[in-house]
């Protein structure tokens, strides 16, 4: 497909993972991309811009970088994340202030500093990368669920706000993927296999979800075949919101 021909996109946290994956699909149909992410690897044939989105200084720059060398942007896919493991107990303020401002505030900067770039694009959009957690208790992940449950709000919001400016704003809802944030997550286990197998069961499908599919439920949303979905939270957790299977 060429749906993104003449197209541009910024990635954020397109170094690896869901970021990389969609990248590298923009690409594929014809966009030309940009990433965005705190440690680039210098390999990944993008233009790749350094860059710590809880610095409002850092992100206008690196924003601004990236459409004067694209020529615009009319696609920006927030991706970049952290994760928290523990209940409202296990966190204290410091950590509940770092990850909100990475998982929230920095989607909010970005967003905030592609919003003029996007205004004079015939095909603007933004994609939020929230999480199942926004729509389904999951035990052990306050913090990380209270961060995606504002990601996915704040879709709506700005959905609300820019759909006159023609600027369409949607989110997708992952499930438990196989990124390396969740790899690094099976490594602390007292038991990775058993970690591993509880994470796969989880989920109705019986196993992680790959990053390509997520990759391909954003560009689905961020394809101007696709313009008239604007304010929608498309799910790819394997049936985790809406399945419940007999045990």
């Amino acid at each position: 497909m060429s749906d993104f021909d003449g197209l541009t996109a910024l990635v954020t946290g397109g170094a690896s993972g869901i970021g990389a994956a969609t990248a590298a699909l923009l690409a594929a149909r014809g966009a030309r991309v940009a990433i965005l992410d705190r440690a680039v690897p210098g390999t990944s044939g993008f233009l790749e811009l350094s860059c710590d989105i809880t610095d409002r200084a850092a992100v206008d720059a690196s924003v601004a970088e990236a459409a004067a060398a694209l020529g615009g942007i009319d696609v920006l896919v927030n991706n970049a994340g952290i994760g928290a493991i523990g209940d409202v107990s296990d966190n204290d303020d410091a950590e509940w202030a770092r990850v909100l401002d990475v998982n929230v505030v920095g989607m909010a900067r970005v967003s905030a500093a592609a919003l003029p770039h996007l205004r004079r694009s015939g095909h603007a959009v933004v994609v939020n990368v929230s999480s199942v957690v926004a729509a389904v208790g999951v035990p052990q992940r306050a913090l990380y669920s209270a961060s995606k449950g504002a990601v996915a709000t704040l879709t709506l919001a700005m959905a609300a706000d820019h759909v006159t400016e023609g600027i369409r704003v949607n989110a997708v809802l992952p499930g438990t993927a196989d990124t390396p944030w969740i790899g690094r997550l099976l490594d602390q286990a007292e038991d990775p296999v058993a970690a591993a197998a509880a994470l796969k069961a989880r989920q109705p499908l019986g196993r992680l979800v790959a990053p390509e599919e997520v990759a391909h439920a954003i560009v689905y949303l961020a394809s101007p075949l696709s313009a008239s979905t604007t304010g929608t939270l498309l799910g790819v957790d394997g049936g985790m919101a809406s399945l419940r299977l007999p045990s």
